[in-house]
């Protein structure tokens, strides 16, 4: 949804100097078509993945002078701004989930697809894996992550499998996972609505990346920073993320002023305001070019007021 991204961001980017963070840096995609639409922008990027950030070096290089990139989760937001020493920035952009390089490259174990290690890290320097998470939660642990993270109804009988499979031989790969989890799911449920693992692998993936925490610290502190005029653009790729979105973004958009005022509190006005009316969806077209688009939901909003 690039076009579609750079048209909600781009009245926020007139200014003579306009800085954006780009909290999930990826590939840089976004991040080369705001600094080739907007010669005075500066970008801060911010990626957990090692590679992304050297890729995306690579790919912003016409652009160094205008780049600060950062190997950093996005739910730091808050810190990598007050490094940069930017008080304030004129809009923001959240693609969420995983990307493209993370689910092609069998080795880093996010795809039921490929026989893989158990992996999952966003980032390779940290210390917890999928493969720990499978082997050492409590059936506990692992029903309220496939529950709350995978939305998966049958969660206490995919965990207790689990446990009772691990007890054998730890479960080490994607497909042994895999395996388990369509073992697990009724043969009813498995004839419709995809690979029965995809839930899990999203739970596992959630849980190993801290990725809801994330963005429960990221996008206030983005909306936080906004400059009068500013504006948030938020890419959001299942119900959780989705979910959590709406609701920081109807926080800031709702008048607070206590019931039966003739006249609303200034001080309970809002500060942001819609820019889209509930979730967009990708177009006929960009499913066209781009398949994996098939989830996306788009929120934007912009700030019209700042505390006195």
């Amino acid at each position: 949804m690039l076009e579609r991204v750079l048209e909600l961001l781009g009245p926020a980017l007139t200014g003579s100097e306009p800085v954006v963070v780009d909290a999930n840096l990826g590939l840089g995609g976004h991040s080369e078509a705001l600094l080739a639409a907007h010669p005075s922008l500066h970008l801060i990027g911010i990626d957990r993945d090692p590679f992304a950030i050297d890729f995306s070096t690579r790919r912003l290089s016409p652009y160094a002078d205008r780049i600060t990139l950062v190997h950093a989760s996005s739910g730091d937001l808050a810190e990598v701004l007050a490094r940069a020493g930017r008080t304030t920035i004129n809009g923001a952009l959240f693609d969420l989930g995983v990307s493209s390089p993370q689910l092609d490259e069998a080795e880093r174990g996010f795809a039921y697809s490929y026989d893989a290690p158990l992996d999952m890290r966003m980032d390779t320097d940290q210390e917890l894996t999928a493969e720990q998470v499978v082997n050492t939660y409590s059936a506990a642990e692992l029903t309220r992550i496939l529950r709350d993270y995978g939305e998966e109804r049958f969660a206490p009988r995919v965990a207790g499998l689990i446990i009772k499979e691990r007890a054998k031989e730890a479960i080490t790969s994607t497909k042994r996972l895999a395996d388990i989890v369509r073992e697990a799911i009724p043969a009813a449920t498995r004839r419709t609505g995809g690979n029965p693992a995809k839930r899990t692998f999203q739970a596992l993936r959630i849980e190993v990346n801290a990725e809801l925490s994330a963005l429960e610290a990221a996008l206030p502190a983005a909306l936080d920073a906004l400059a009068l005029g500013g504006r948030v653009v938020v890419l959001a790729y299942h119900s959780l993320e989705d979910r959590l979105t709406k609701q920081a973004l109807t926080a800031r958009t709702r008048d607070t002023s206590p019931p039966g005022l003739p006249v609303p509190l200034p001080a309970h006005q809002p500060r942001f305001r819609l820019l889209t009316r509930g979730a967009e969806l990708p177009s006929e077209e960009e499913l066209a070019r781009n398949p994996r688009a098939a989830s996306a939901r788009l929120r934007a909003a912009e700030r019209i007021r700042v505390d006195d």
